[in-house]
Formats: structure tokens, C-alpha cells, sequence
């Protein structure tokens, strides 16, 4: 007894630690998942860098938030991409995947979530969502592109919200790369001896999207990822309706599409040729 009174004091600084831990972790999440300003949010590059036209434009969302984004068209506009990207930086650090679609004879809307690059807002998960929908009604209504024309591609968080949008929608296919099941699922194995599950404010719930996805999908995932394992990859294309195909890379979770670019880009010609798109 004398024993438990000295560890007492020890054993109740562990118990306040740990619930700080837990109150930290719940109530900054956002910073956790979010990262616009890394490695800046200002644009630092832009496509003709790389000889590619493009069109700054703004997109507007149902709560009147305002989106800054890239319009770059092709030489033979084979389909139409709606690029969502993921959870760092902003679209000018998307060039490489720009240049890979720009050769793939593709025409690519890329545009800033709230928050990020020249975008207003602050993000949050719902707001991703309203961000993918304005830029799906932007290529509707403004540019007069058929759904049957339009390719939903994401890459890591970008998956979850182009899987949401897919639900809803109807585009000629779905491209989902890097992408995770849940944002529990992923915060319990990075996380193990936390909650995590039941401190997940954000849930961006890909796997639970797809028994609604009709489109052609596409899982591309690399054994090597680093921060979403292949397993998640693995797990959303068994959950998938077909027509699904299913695109094994290498290389890690931000350069697998480079490491991998001949066999990434020939199986994402493949796709597109697979789908019925009309022009």
C-alpha cells in the first residue's frame, strides 16, 4: 500500500499526460490532416513552365467561397480530368502529373481546395466536398462538358473527396491513386496504442463511397507507399463494382507515379481507351 502511494503522483502525471495527448490530438486534427502551406501556399510555378497552355479561373461554391484553379486543354481532347490532389502543397507542385496528362492527350480542371494556394476558406471536410462540387458544375455548366466526357482522378486524401463526388455523379470513370479506406482506418495504424477510431473527427469514408460508385475504376497503389499501405488499396478495389481494374506501382507515396511513370502512364492510356467516351 505504501508502494502505491509513492507511484500514485507518477501514475496520475501519466494519466493527465496521456489525456493531453488525446485532447491535442483530437482538437488538432486539422493541422494534422491539412498541410496548404507545405512546402508554401503560394504558387510557385505555373504550366507553361513546362510548355503547357492554361486559363487562371475562379470557381464559386454553394457557400459562396471562392476557388482559385488551372484550366489546361490538350491538342486532341481525348476526355476531360477533374484533378483532385491531396492533403500538401497546392496545385503548382502538381506539375509532373500535369505534364503526364498533357502527353496522356487529356484536357485537366486542377483547382485549390479552400484554404490552399490562392483559394479562400479554411478547409474542412465538408467544404472539400462542396469544393469538388463546384468544380464538377463548373465543367457542366461553364464549359459545357458532357458527364460522360469527365474523369474523376485523386491521388491520397484527393481520392476520398473524387470517390464522394463519384457517388453523386456520373463520369465516364474514376482514377483513385494512393488513396486510403477511412481516415480511422489509417489514423488507427499510424496511431495503434491511441482511439484513434473514436478520436477521428474526419472520417472522408472512400471505401463506404464505392458500393455507389457505377463508373469504371481505377486503383492505382504501390506496395512501397510509406503513408497509405497497400493493403487500403487492396481493400477498396475488393469493395469496388466492376468494370474495376486495378494498377500496381512502386516507388513511395508522393513519387510512386514517377518512379513507376512508364508503367503508370500505359495503364492509365489503357484505361482511358477502355472507357466509352464520346467526342
Amino acid at each position: 500500500m505504501t508502494e502505491l502511494k509513492h507511484l500514485l503522483p507518477y501514475l496520475l502525471l501519466a494519466l493527465t499526460a496521456y489525456l493531453l495527448l488525446l485532447a491535442a490530438l483530437y482538437f488538432g486534427q486539422s493541422r494534422l490532416l491539412y498541410y496548404p502551406n507545405l512546402p508554401t501556399r503560394n504558387l510557385s510555378v505555373f504550366p507553361d513552365a513546362k510548355g503547357m497552355r492554361f486559363e487562371s479561373l475562379e470557381l464559386v461554391t454553394h457557400d459562396g467561397v471562392k476557388l482559385h484553379g488551372w484550366w489546361l486543354p490538350a491538342q486532341r481532347e481525348r476526355a476531360t480530368l477533374l484533378f483532385f490532389h491531396g492533403n500538401a502543397g497546392n496545385i503548382s507542385h502538381r506539375l509532373e502529373s500535369l505534364q503526364l496528362f498533357h502527353e496522356l492527350g487529356v484536357a485537366v480542371l486542377i483547382f485549390d481546395y479552400r484554404g490552399y494556394g490562392k483559394s479562400a476558406g479554411t478547409p474542412s471536410e465538408l467544404g472539400t466536398y462542396r469544393d469538388a462540387e463546384a468544380a464538377w458544375r463548373y465543367l457542366i455548366e461553364n464549359r459545357a462538358i458532357p458527364p460522360g466526357q469527365i474523369i474523376l482522378f485523386g491521388r491520397s486524401l484527393g481520392g476520398a473527396i473524387a470517390a464522394w463526388l463519384a457517388s453523386r455523379t456520373n463520369p465516364a470513370g474514376v482514377i483513385l491513386e494512393s488513396t486510403f479506406t477511412s481516415v480511422p482506418d489509417l489514423a488507427a495504424e499510424i496511431y495503434p496504442l491511441l482511439p484513434a477510431r473514436l478520436l477521428a473527427r474526419f472520417r472522408y469514408e472512400t471505401l463506404r463511397q464505392l458500393s455507389s460508385i457505377t463508373a469504371p475504376l481505377l486503383v492505382v497503389h504501390s506496395r512501397e507507399d510509406e503513408v497509405v499501405p497497400f493493403t487500403h488499396g487492396e481493400r477498396l478495389y475488393a469493395q469496388a463494382r466492376p468494370p474495376k481494374l486495378f494498377l500496381e506501382i512502386s516507388g513511395g507515396h508522393g513519387d510512386g507515379f514517377l518512379t513507376s511513370r512508364e508503367r503508370y502512364q500505359a495503364g492509365l492510356d489503357a484505361f482511358i481507351n477502355s472507357l466509352s467516351i464520346r467526342r
